[in-house]
């Protein structure tokens, strides 16, 4: 006698429609990316030239995450391949905020190395989660325990001359009564530039194709690192204070050029809780060192409402600066950047379009697939 049940044949699976498989592929590809985007590379594109002439406006670049290790996720709820808003939005949020996770580091290949070009989060966002305030690339020319000095725009790094980036630049204002051409300063590799009507331009250049201006019979003065007032220039020494530099406050009368010493704060290292103390590491123990209850009154430190007299940094520290020396916001204007804020390391330009040029002639070629320095 045969038993029905054992003897039936398995039905074939039905087919997925078209649109089922566009749906199913279309979802496997988002996971993958957001794995790849979050674990491994991450592309960028440079919107300022706070790093030219190393890294100009319209480059893109991959950053690697593997470096320094990658972050888990803090903000979970967010939509996938975005990071705070649409795209071609500016204030539409591409995320909620509604859970808050811990936030670790996986091991990275290797620790942020002194001359890095790295990718973080702008610490000074607060208003944002970690992982969702704006990206920034710098060079990292201190590192934790580092002491940071800059003379006349030469920058010292534990009392020694520091690297100096090949393509380097500062500011420069140029003397002349004539109007100078587009194509001329092009020649000398200059785009950063504003016209002051009857007096000159201000411009960003590299320091070597300055000094070949100088040859040409219009120019009459080239002056390094003007400082302005009401658009006259009215010093370029060390005693004009600048009110936006940091630590901000009327006690210090550095500027862009003369600067420090200030030392980099350092996991583990313990400090005495002192007025210069406060006034140099007083921000990060207040927003970055991730304490519940923290205040600072009358050059004292109270956590969870007891006095401190002394205090250990539960993470290391680093300071940024751009190498386009007096046209970049960085850690002389809002201070360090805590290791919980590093993203990565930029790697390699792999599309370099120039905003300024015709449809035709945008591309960079010559840029394309080459190493960051």
């Amino acid at each position: 006698m045969k038993i029905p049940f054992f003897n039936k044949k398995k039905k074939p699976a039905k087919p997925k429609s078209k649109l089922r498989e566009w749906i199913d592929a279309l979802v496997f590809a988002v996971i993958a990316a957001t794995l790849i985007r979050w674990a491994t590379l991450e592309a960028f594109v440079i919107p300022t030239p706070s790093m030219e002439g190393t890294l100009l406006v319209g480059d893109y670049l991959f950053v690697s995450k593997l470096h320094y290790g990658p972050r888990t996720p803090k903000t979970p709820l967010q939509l996938p391949l975005t990071h705070r808003r649409f795209y071609g939005t500016e204030d539409v949020p591409a995320y909620l905020d509604w859970i808050q996770l811990p936030q670790y580091r996986l091991p990275g290949f290797s620790e942020v190395k002194r001359n890095d070009a790295v990718v973080f989060n702008y610490p000074e966002e607060l208003q944002y989660p970690i992982d969702l305030r704006e990206y920034y690339i710098k060079r990292c020319v201190g590192i934790p325990g580092d002491k940071i000095q800059i003379k006349n725009a030469e920058l010292f790094v534990n009392d020694e001359k520091a690297f100096v980036p090949e393509d380097i630049q500062f500011s420069y204002f140029i003397k002349t009564n004539q109007t100078i051409r587009d194509r001329v300063f092009k020649d000398y590799n200059i785009w950063d530039k504003m016209y002051e009507p009857g007096y000159g331009y201000r411009v960003h250049a590299e320091p070597e194709e300055i000094e070949k201006m100088k040859e040409l019979p219009f120019i009459e003065e080239i002056i390094f690192s003007p400082t302005y007032s009401n658009g006259q220039i009215i010093s370029t020494g060390p005693n004009i204070e600048d009110p936006a530099t940091f630590p901000k406050t009327p006690e210090t009368s550095w500027n862009k050029d003369f600067y420090g010493p200030i030392e980099v704060p350092k996991e583990g290292q313990t400090i005495s809780v002192n007025h210069e103390n406060l006034l140099m590491y007083g921000d990060i123990l207040r927003y970055y060192e991730h304490l519940e209850d923290v205040q600072i009154k009358d050059d004292k430190l109270y956590i969870d409402g007891k006095e401190v007299t002394e205090y250990t940094f539960s993470q290391d520290y680093f300071f940024m600066m751009g190498d386009n020396r007096h046209n970049s916001w960085d850690s002389r204007y809002w201070g360090f950047v805590p290791k919980d804020h590093v993203v990565g390391k930029a790697l390699f330009i792999w599309m370099s379009i120039d905003p300024n040029e015709s449809f035709f002639s945008k591309i960079r070629w010559e840029r394309l697939f080459t190493g960051i320095n």
